[in-house]
């Protein structure tokens, strides 16, 4: 076996075939597009390089073939105030085999561990956790745009490592069709009509100003939880730009409290219905078939973030603008399904939003963690 750091074009291609040799008969994945993991080691693209490193390796086995890969990356943002600094490791891929995963572990945690870290958390992403996120561990059906889908034996091969749960991630779907509960829509018409509520959903031509809303807005609901670290301008307007090539306005919604940013949902079409037959390629003739699917339509959303000031929570606003959303949506007889995707289990207001709106059960995943004094 062979573990060689990605340095030059043919490495990064070595890289990013990993991920298609190891689902090359798996039906169910949708090969995320090479542009959008690129993406993630360009310091160019992705302004976490501004305040932490990454790396990247593959393994081959004796006769070449590759056999996985794994990316090392530190947030100086997270771990300089941290007690005992942890990294992160994600882009894991690996066939079954624990000695290669172990092998892949070993050299992540070694590198690591030369940067000052006391253990990794994985499988991540070298950016928000809105994207690449989590083992898979129940739910293998159809991923979303941005969801991490791995094959059942990842379990296994982390768990055998000594890596333990951090926190579970819960998605739950929405039959766009069925109505929502009787108390849940209640609830939401009292809040629409409240003097100096208001509710917009998202307009692209000014979406720099809705990207500040957005800022306001996520950095003192999230403020509280444990490790968090405020977003920046920056990763937002980057983050609301990407959205603009799938983004429909009228599915992302924001809730003013007499003029005062109050709560939004983002939910986008999921482009993995469009992307699934593209192979992570993104050549002019993928394009011109996005642009095409992208006008004809999908049948699947998924919300990938809410947040409400900590002020405005248990108002209802949640509820509102789910009902404007669905204002929108039943008439264009095109959605049937929203993923409501992920949610902590930690975040015991945001999953009682979830069971609210009869929202049912459709995956999960892990955060796991390996202290290396274990």
């Amino acid at each position: 076996m062979a573990i060689t750091e990605v340095r030059g074009k043919k490495s990064i291609k070595e890289f990013l075939d990993v991920a298609r040799e190891i689902y090359r008969n798996d039906t169910v994945w949708v090969c995320p597009l090479d542009s959008d993991i690129e993406a993630i080691f360009d310091p160019e693209k992705n302004n976490f390089h501004h305040h932490g490193i990454i790396t990247r390796w593959v393994s081959k086995d004796s006769s070449g073939k590759l056999t996985g890969r794994i990316a090392a990356f530190v947030n100086y943002e997270k771990t300089t105030s941290a007690q005992a600094p942890v990294g992160g490791i994600g882009f894991f891929e690996c066939i079954n085999d624990q000695d290669t995963a172990n092998a892949l572990f070993d050299t992540a945690k070694v590198w690591l561990q030369s940067h000052g870290m006391t253990g990794m958390d994985g499988p991540i992403n070298f950016g928000e956790n809105d994207a690449f996120w989590g083992l898979l561990v129940e739910g293998f059906t159809h991923p979303s745009y941005g969801m991490n889908y791995h094959p059942p034996y990842y379990k296994l091969l982390f768990g055998n490592y000594g890596f333990a749960p951090l926190y579970e991630q819960i998605t739950n779907h929405l039959d766009v069709n069925k109505p929502f509960p009787a108390r849940f829509t209640k609830i939401a018409e009292w809040v629409i009509k409240k003097p100096g509520y208001t509710f917009e959903h998202l307009r692209v031509k000014e979406i720099d100003k809705f990207a500040a809303d957005f800022m306001e807005i996520y950095n003192d609901a999230w403020s509280n939880f444990e490790n968090f670290a405020p977003i920046n301008k920056t990763t937002i307007t980057e983050s609301f730009h990407k959205m603009k090539a799938i983004m429909d306005e009228n599915l992302i919604w924001f809730s003013y409290v007499n003029g005062e940013p109050a709560s939004f949902v983002i939910i986008l079409p999921d482009a993995n219905q469009i992307i699934k037959k593209f192979n992570g390629k993104l050549g002019l003739v993928e394009k011109l078939k996005f642009v095409y699917y992208r006008w004809k339509g999908v049948s699947r959303m998924r919300a990938i973030v809410m947040g409400t000031k900590k002020a405005y929570q248990k108002h209802g606003l949640e509820s509102a603008m789910f009902i404007k959303l669905k204002e929108y949506v039943l008439p264009l007889n095109q959605y049937k399904e929203l993923e409501l995707s992920w949610v902590g289990d930690f975040n015991d207001k945001m999953l009682a939003i979830h069971e609210a709106t009869g929202a049912v059960f459709g995956k999960k995943h892990v955060t796991l963690r390996k202290m290396f004094n274990q």
